[in-house]
């Protein structure tokens, strides 16, 4: 059993813009590392490994025909459910239907949510003041991953398993 998401990785550029936004101490909040700075277009959760080559085999079916798409970072940070920071990247909206029309059969949405991406740059408990802070950026996502979430506490560690490019037709 492997933790899995379908995500995109944000291109340097947009990490450095990231990497500036202020972090300041706080007793209750660990400030994630740029290695975690992913931006997933559906969390799978908990997965038998087994389905994993099913799940390749039907995101490369699917995302064969998927465009790039123009990733926008802001306009500034918020507060996820009060345990997360996050960067808002819209634009991914289109993208993340086909993963989960493309993965559902295999892996059931068990907690339907309307979709909201974000780079998720700190965990805990976060006060509200952490948030509203003004950020800018974008880029053309041209490629997604299916990524395995393999961290122990203070070490982050991501394998993509597998990578599909997009491509404009």
């Amino acid at each position: 059993m492997t933790r899995l998401s379908v995500a995109t990785w944000p291109p340097p550029g947009v990490v450095r813009t990231i990497a500036r936004l202020a972090r300041p101490p706080h007793p209750l909040v660990t400030w994630s590392d740029p290695a975690q700075w992913l931006v997933k277009l559906r969390p799978l959760g908990t997965v038998p490994d087994r389905l994993v080559p099913e799940l390749i085999e039907a995101l490369q079916g699917e995302l064969t025909f998927a465009e790039p798409a123009r990733c926008v970072l802001g306009p500034v940070t918020r507060r996820l459910g009060g345990q997360w920071l996050g960067v808002p990247v819209a634009g991914l909206d289109d993208l993340s239907a086909v993963v989960f029309d493309a993965t559902a059969g295999i892996v059931p949405v068990t907690h339907p949510q309307p979709f909201e991406a974000d780079v998720v740059i700190a965990r805990g408990r976060v006060p509200k003041e952490l948030a509203g802070e003004a950020v800018e950026g974008e880029w053309l996502t041209n490629r997604v991953a299916l990524v395995a979430d393999r961290s122990a506490p203070g070490r982050p560690r991501f394998d993509d398993l597998a990578v599909f490019e997009l491509t404009l037709d």
